[in-house]
């Protein structure tokens, strides 16, 4: 309502104004030339009965060419820019983002007054609304900053588990309502800069889960938060922020990798943590044939530790992990399917990588696991069926 009104303001506006600086630049037979002014300053001298009628304004003018029109339209329109100051500063706190509508409206207005040209026209009008404009844009750049602060100083929620957080929820609100108000607007420089200033923020806030004290891995809800900017930005198609779209599915696709290599550790955590030992021995320089001779790596003990992962057991802890990851992970995202998907990939290289290990470490030994890659195939499909 307000941007309407201000546009119907500012439509009033400018034929008075306009008909106004006309009546007096006629009248008065003013231009911007100098040698006009200066034949008009010869005239008013060599006859100044001619002019001995005239009321006080025709006398202040005419007494005063080196004034230009403007100054004497200010006189006239004295009220006129206090006013449309008080005017917008009602317009701003009508709506939280409210400069943004201030802004089109004006820049739109300017941008219809000046034309094509680069630069203002010489009018009384071009001059205060170019002023509004400046103070609008101081306006929209204070909001904006306001805006940038509170996000990055926001504290996260004490009992935060997981989902879309604050800070991304009002960096896409913004966007929304900013798109929708620019959707017709001429020029749209501020908007952008604004967007990168705003994304630049909220990637900060999310970057700063690493050191937050959660009930949840941090890597978590950093890949939520950053898939679901990431899909955000790829449905609203705008320019200035590809590169932190890409930034965004990178930095998504980074933490889904900590957090399932992570977890991962868990279903086979002795049988990880054995094999990590076999090739820190190997990069130490012991050759692979010798390292069953190594007391921790013998192959007792490498069977010792395959005997507490049968293969029921190894089905039953993907469970207990798939159950796990569906309570941690926010169901308005959806990850699920490509977190686990992703789970199962990991764990297919980690058990081929242990297999490989067993052929050349204990070559011709007999060991091997108790349950065998199509195995692996069958639990995982068989849990996402039943889930």
């Amino acid at each position: 309502v307000s941007k309407q009104v201000l546009e119907q303001v500012l439509r009033e506006l400018r034929p008075l104004c306009t008909a106004e600086q006309q009546f007096i630049e006629t009248f008065f037979q003013l231009s911007h030339d100098a040698a006009d002014l200066q034949v008009l300053e010869v005239s008013v001298r060599t006859c100044p009965s001619c002019f001995s009628g005239l009321s006080f304004i025709f006398n202040f003018f005419f007494l005063r060419l080196e004034e230009p029109t403007a100054q004497l339209l200010s006189k006239i329109f004295s009220c006129l820019e206090p006013e449309l100051r008080g005017f917008l500063d009602v317009c701003n706190k009508v709506h939280p983002f409210g400069c943004l509508q201030v802004l089109v409206t004006l820049s739109d207005s300017v941008f219809e007054t000046w034309g094509s040209s680069s630069a203002p026209p010489l009018s009384f009008l071009s001059t205060v609304l170019g002023n509004m404009l400046l103070l609008a844009k101081s306006s929209f750049n204070k909001c904006i900053g306001t805006l940038c602060q509170e996000i990055e100083e926001a504290k996260m929620p004490s009992k935060a588990r997981s989902g879309i957080l604050p800070s991304v929820s009002c960096f896409k609100e913004f966007v929304n309502f900013s798109e929708e108000v620019f959707r017709t607007a001429r020029r749209r420089g501020e908007l952008d800069k604004a967007h990168l200033r705003l994304a630049s923020s909220v990637f900060s806030s999310i970057n700063s889960l690493s050191s937050a004290n959660l009930k949840v891995n941090p890597d978590m809800v950093m890949m939520e938060n950053f898939h679901h900017i990431y899909h955000f930005l790829c449905q609203k198609k705008i320019q200035c922020l590809e590169d932190k779209k890409r930034e965004a599915n990178q930095r998504y696709s980074e933490h889904m990798e900590k957090y399932v290599i992570k977890y991962l550790g868990q279903p086979l955590e002795k049988l990880n943590h054995f094999f990590e030992g076999v090739k820190a021995r190997v990069a130490q320089g012991v050759k692979e044939e010798e390292i069953s001779f190594q007391l921790a790596y013998s192959k007792q003990e490498l069977r010792k530790v395959i005997e507490k992962y049968p293969g029921k057991e190894v089905r039953r802890a993907l469970e207990t992990l798939y159950k796990k990851i569906h309570k941690h992970l926010s169901p308005e995202e959806n990850l699920l399917p490509v977190v686990w998907h992703a789970m199962e990939q990991e764990f297919l290289r980690q058990y081929q990588e242990f297999e490989e290990l067993i052929q050349r470490c204990y070559a011709g030994s007999g060991i091997a696991m108790d349950f065998t890659m199509e195995d692996l195939l069958s639990y995982f499909n068989s849990i996402t069926v039943s889930n």
